[in-house]
């Protein structure tokens, strides 16, 4: 019974960290007019650099980088922190939440190609199926989602610029999966947000001469509440759950975060929520559950993602 009880306890841990990613999307998609994706993504880590020294300092300060995961803890901070937050807020300018959350869940096949990539990471051809299932839904997104024909151009490239951020996330993801052979995975994720704050910053410090901010108590408290949420509580909740499910139990969830995304769009967002976003969104997750499975049985890591968006 006691078994029993921690499943049901890690089902709802892991769902809770896909709730929490899913509302990042949401409030990135509400906030496009008021700040940049540049400024927004540096305001968020800063205060998450902050949360994370304050809780986790002793631990994360204790493992300083070494020469055999500097790099990879920079191109962590670069490609997660950096390139994929500041790129999905800008895809969010141009696409709802529906169909940049439904996109995300091209993630660990991202991942498992960039994997292969990078360090010639095994496939299977059930992993390559899957790949080619969620392109297709992608496709049914792009060309026949609610009000497509209308709004294709703008849609379109929205789509874009979110499939590079899933790339840039994949990036991340493998890069992490190698640090933490070494070190903690709350020592991985504090380095990285530590080492892509500057960069952030620098470049929030170029953007607001172009898009200035139209501050409010709103908009500080929803920086407050990405910096928190998705940033510290929502990896908490998912690292205490992978503890109770084990990573494979863990990972079958991941792709609650585009049904989630979808269903906030849809009812906080008022966006469209047609036909051609149910039939898309099915493939996507289907395919993309299909080869996360896949990669799991064959004893993969590439899909380890130390922190989630």
């Amino acid at each position: 019974m006691k078994r029993d009880g921690s499943i049901l306890v890690g089902i709802g841990l892991v769902n809770l960290a896909t709730l929490t990613w899913a509302t990042n999307a949401v409030i990135g998609r509400y906030l496009r007019h008021d700040i940049g994706p540049v400024t927004l993504a540096a305001a968020r880590f800063s205060l998450a650099a902050v949360v994370f020294w304050a809780l986790f300092r002793s631990a994360a300060w204790a493992e300083r980088p070494g020469p055999g995961d500097r790099w990879l803890l920079l191109g962590m901070a670069l490609s997660g922190v950096v390139g994929f937050t500041t790129t999905y807020y800008l895809g969010l300018r141009l696409t709802t939440a529906v169909d940049a959350t439904l996109i995300n869940g091209l993630g660990p096949i991202a991942t498992a190609v960039v994997g292969m990539a990078l360090f010639r990471d095994r496939t299977a051809w059930r992993q390559i199926a899957g790949a080619l299932v969620a392109l297709g839904g992608v496709a049914v997104l792009m060309f026949w989602g609610a009000g497509r024909a209308a709004a294709l151009g703008q849609d379109t490239a929205g789509h874009l610029i979110i499939l590079g951020s899933v790339t840039l996330w994949g990036f991340y993801s493998v890069f992490g999966g190698r640090v933490m052979v070494r070190r903690s995975a709350w020592s991985a994720t504090a380095w990285s947000i530590f080492l892509g704050v500057p960069f952030l910053l620098a470049g929030a410090a170029i953007e607001l001469w172009f898009i200035p901010v139209n501050w409010s108590f709103e908009l500080l408290g929803a920086i407050i509440y990405v910096a928190v949420a998705p940033s510290v509580i929502g990896y908490a909740s998912w690292n205490a759950g992978v503890r109770r499910l084990g990573p494979v139990g863990a990972m079958i969830f991941i792709n609650t975060l585009p049904l989630y995304g979808a269903l906030l769009g849809f009812l906080v967002l008022d966006e469209p929520l047609g036909w051609g976003h149910l039939a898309g969104g099915g493939l996507i997750v289907l395919g993309a559950l299909g080869a996360a499975l896949s990669r799991r049985a064959r004893g993969g890591t590439g899909l380890d993602a130390p922190g989630r968006k």
